[in-house]
């Protein structure tokens, strides 16, 4: 199993001066923890794409580039892209020149998205949102797959036989699809034969029979289903013992819920944070043999090849953060692995 970590760059406020930090703030932190990953060992860093004031990430592409600059080894993608808001042209031709700055290491994971503010925004209506997405997202593997472009829209553009330029330096640029819980969204995937990534906001088990929906949906459409990779991840912090964890991490996740959620909540008890945390539930905090157990089970369940730690939520400070991220390289990713049976590293 490989490794990776997420952020969405929220700017939460924080509880007791009730200021949240500055887009420049918070872009320079994103920046040094996907640094500091690289050091570690991590295999991937993903960006969400928002359109609101309180994230600092509405063109995570750009972020990519420049710590493409600052990396060596850290696969750089997206988590998600709204593809259904977004024009495959030229969310191709950004990925193909990260592609070529970074040396290879540019992935795509598209969604429909949970949150919907980039509808109005780009002049999209909410009642095609998953036409949109279908019809994008079939367009961007035929701009992966051809040099020039023959396409015939529908709610898209058409294209009379164009070069689509440049090209990535991987030979097929990697392509993953990003779902909730909605079944045909797991279908979809599986009949394109493209990589999943599971967003658990919940256990693994709500997802088992999703998967394996995925997977069946794969195999008749014709593609190998046991070689397309499933990745799984969601809201993460660990510390060295369990206590520490949850009593570090509650306010600022707290913060999250009721700030930065797509519809967020009036408050979030410290006694459903609890619940969530314990075995089964689908938010891993606590120590690292804690969260361990629980990415074991997420294995289990899902027979994950990836998972992915949505890191720094609702303003958690740098060195918490980045003591995190450590524990997740040092302990975890080697224990994970050895119980799996796979190398330590990715």
């Amino acid at each position: 199993m490989d490794f990776g970590i997420f952020t969405f760059g929220e700017l939460s406020r924080n509880g007791q001066t009730g200021l949240a930090q500055s887009p420049h703030q918070r872009l320079e932190e994103i920046i040094g923890l996907a640094k500091l990953a690289d050091q570690a060992g991590i295999s991937f860093l993903g960006l969400g794409e928002h359109h609101r004031s309180d994230f600092a990430l509405s063109a995570p592409e750009m972020v990519l580039a420049a710590v493409a600059r600052e990396t060596t080894n850290l696969r750089l993608g997206t988590a998600v892209t709204v593809l259904s808001t977004q024009d495959p042209v030229r969310l191709f031709e950004q990925f193909a020149t990260l592609d070529l700055i970074s040396g290879g290491r540019a992935e795509i994971i598209a969604g429909r998205g949970a949150f919907i503010e980039s509808y109005p925004l780009f002049g999209y209506d909410t009642a095609d949102y998953d036409a949109l997405f279908d019809e994008k997202l079939r367009m961007l593997l035929e701009l992966r797959d051809n040099a020039t472009l023959e396409w015939q829209g529908t709610l898209t553009q058409s294209i009379p036989g164009m070069d689509i330029a440049p090209r990535p330096l991987q030979e097929k640029l990697p392509v993953w699809v990003g779902v909730g819980g909605t079944p045909a969204s797991f279908a979809r995937a599986g009949r394109l034969g493209l990589p999943l990534f599971v967003a658990l906001l919940s256990g693994p088990e709500r997802f088992r029979r999703l998967v394996e929906l995925y997977r069946h949906t794969a195999a008749e459409a014709g593609h190998d289903a046991s070689a397309l990779p499933v990745g799984a991840g969601g809201h993460f912090y660990v510390a060295p013992t369990s206590q520490q964890a949850r009593d570090t991490f509650y306010p600022y996740y707290r913060a999250y819920f009721e700030q930065n959620m797509p519809r967020p909540v009036d408050h979030f008890p410290r006694s459903t944070f609890d619940d969530w945390s314990e075995p089964g539930g689908g938010l891993l905090v606590g120590s690292p043999q804690q969260v361990v157990e629980k990415i074991l089970a997420i294995h289990e369940a899902l027979g994950t090849s990836r998972y992915m730690a949505q890191i720094g939520l609702g303003g958690l400070p740098f060195a918490e953060t980045a003591r995190s991220i450590e524990l997740l390289a040092t302990e975890i990713m080697p224990a994970v692995n050895r119980e799996i049976g796979a190398p330590a590293t990715a």
